[in-house]
């Protein structure tokens, strides 16, 4: 097997030639032929000046640079797509596959024995870790990290669930124009990723419990230097995998991996992004994640974390409490201690290790915990055949199980245009409903499943109210939101059926979500229902191939020609 710079020569006919030439040019970097007879690490580089979470990914670059060479091997960094969930249009979920293409691709033309991905804003790990997965070369990843907290008028803040929170309030009018310019200040004090369980403290969290990253990784603050050593302690690991030729993702990741990145998913109050994400992730490889299954899991898996959305703490306090590894000591049985990880050390002698740090409360005990079931629940019903997922931990109790009136918004330029007007026939028990703003419908199934509570209501009071759609949500949002709603009402799925006045029916207790219509009218909608045809947006490019070849939520919004052999 071929190895360091002779991996992957360029095709010109003449494998001595292509060395030759390659040597030659890259000696005009200065490289010794010292250097570059070694075991070569590939390093992203995702900082972009469009992407604060990835702020200090320079300084992660440096220090796992020093990781490698100080362990004999040779770095090498190299340039991918960089996606920052504000500046990314129309949504960066829309972007997430084509990172995982370009970065697969890339460490596939390069020659490199091992590769480090650092990654950390909510579509970046899953992306790489795609790319890591398919490409099967020896990885380890180094999440960017979390922000520090801010503060305002002596209350903790958080980006991003205190963003909506608080904007809510300025909706409402309970906080005026020169407040809300305060918090924008504040909200987000350091480079990092949210300090709130969002989609990007999620995926961390999943990425350790999978054994692809360090202990602690998912939580060190993303300043804090703490972050630097263990980027080059995984430096370090890279250099010994890169050597030893692995492990590689397929020879430790197995199906108890993959469970055990769904019951720290419920026990961290994670973002229900994750649940796609982990579906794209283990469809690139043989194994699968079962709707089923990972609700079984929440009846199962207490919530254990108190953490905002669902709880008070903010990541840096999940830190100080001891991290992952704490939190799965608490978990126990519950998962499969005997798996392995990046290093060759098993989740068993990693929870040995947990710290144990005297009246921490952030990490609960399974006997206190804060909530007594997991974070998300899979509802099924007539309006999702292949289901539809829902925060509980973060939704109002008294309205988990609720019957009311549909208001229908027909895509979120319709939501946006009519969700403020005073003359929207809406109240407070009613059903906010929002379609066409699932994978293809939107495109890209943007976060707008967080639909605003109408101004008119809210500034009776009313903080929340039932909302479905086939859109995503942020982690980082707290409501009673019925999301991914499979198949979407773009492909003719029976949301699209959904009219206003109609009764609908959620029952969180029986996982169950129905519109309460009779079959024979359904029938007579679905007929009615325009043919699918492509729309404008998607004639040419990416556009069209996205459009062409995206899979529903269910099956991840993975593109249906990227999964492992054999499925599909």
């Amino acid at each position: 097997m071929t190895d360091g710079l002779r991996k992957g020569l360029a095709s010109y006919g003449d494998a001595g030639f292509s060395l030759f030439l390659r040597k030659a040019f890259i000696k005009a970097m200065g490289y010794s032929n010292d250097a570059l007879d070694r075991p070569i690490v590939g390093i992203t580089n995702t900082y972009s000046d469009y992407n604060p979470c990835h702020g200090n990914v320079p300084d992660i670059i440096e220090a796992a640079k020093r990781g490698v060479m100080l362990s004999g091997a040779m770095p090498f960094v190299f340039p991918t797509i960089s996606i920052a969930e504000s500046f990314s249009h129309p949504t960066s979920m829309y972007l997430r596959n084509l990172m995982a293409m370009d970065t697969e691709e890339m460490i596939r033309a390069q020659p490199m024995d091992a590769v480090i991905v650092i990654g950390g804003c909510d579509k970046t790990l899953p992306a790489q870790i795609m790319a890591a997965l398919s490409a099967d070369l020896p990885t380890v990843v180094i999440p960017v990290g979390p922000m520090v907290v801010g503060h305002h008028k002596g209350e903790v803040l958080g980006a991003c669930t205190d963003c909506r929170r608080l904007w809510a309030k300025y909706r409402a009018g309970e906080i005026d124009d020169n407040e809300i310019e305060a918090v924008n200040g504040r909200l987000a004090p350091s480079v990092g990723t949210c300090m709130v369980m969002g989609t990007a403290s999620t995926m961390a969290c999943v990425t350790e419990a999978l054994g692809l990253s360090l202990p602690m990784s998912a939580t060190i603050p993303a300043p804090h230097a703490e972050r630097f050593r263990l980027a080059e302690a995984s430096g370090k690991v890279a250099a010994a995998m890169a050597k030893a030729k692995g492990p590689r993702p397929s020879e430790f990741l197995t199906n108890s991996s993959f469970r055990n990145a769904q019951v720290v998913l419920q026990a961290i109050g994670g973002s229900t992004n994750g649940l796609i994400h982990l579906t794209a992730m283990a469809n690139r490889t043989a194994h699968t994640i079962n709707l089923e299954a990972f609700d079984k899991l929440s009846r199962d898996v207490p919530v254990l974390v108190d953490l905002k959305p669902s709880g008070e703490h903010y990541m840096e306090h999940f830190h100080h409490a001891g991290g992952v590894p704490k939190l799965m000591a608490q978990l126990g049985n519950l998962l499969d201690l005997d798996a392995k990880t990046i290093e060759g050390k098993t989740l068993r002698e990693i929870v040995a290790n947990a710290e144990e740090v005297p009246g921490q409360d952030a990490i609960r005990a399974r006997n206190n915990p804060i909530k007594p079931e997991g974070s998300m629940a899979i509802l099924h019903g007539n309006l999702a055949p292949r289901g539809a997922v829902i925060k509980h931990a973060a939704a109002s109790p008294k309205l988990l199980r609720h019957t009311g009136r549909a208001v229908v918004f027909e895509s979120v330029e319709d939501m946006t245009l009519r969700v403020d007007d005073p003359d929207l026939d809406v109240k407070a028990d009613d059903v906010l409903v929002l379609r066409n703003a699932g994978p293809k419908g939107a495109p890209g199934m943007p976060e707008a499943g967080y639909l605003p509570i109408p101004k008119k209501l809210g500034r009776t009071g009313v903080k929340d109210m039932v909302r479905i759609s086939d859109a995503r949500m942020s982690g980082t949002a707290f409501g009673t939101i019925v999301l991914h709603i499979t198949p979407e009402s773009a492909v003719g799925g029976p949301l699209a059926l959904v009219q206003n006045g109609d009764m609908i029916r959620l029952d969180v207790e029986k996982r169950s979500i129905d519109l309460l219509v009779d079959q024979a009218e359904l029938k007579k909608r679905q007929a009615a229902l325009k043919p699918v045809v492509t729309p404008d947006w998607a004639r040419r490019g990416y556009a069209h191939l996205f459009n062409e070849t995206i899979l529903q939520a269910d099956e991840g919004c993975d593109f249906d020609f990227m999964r492992a052999k054999g499925k599909g």
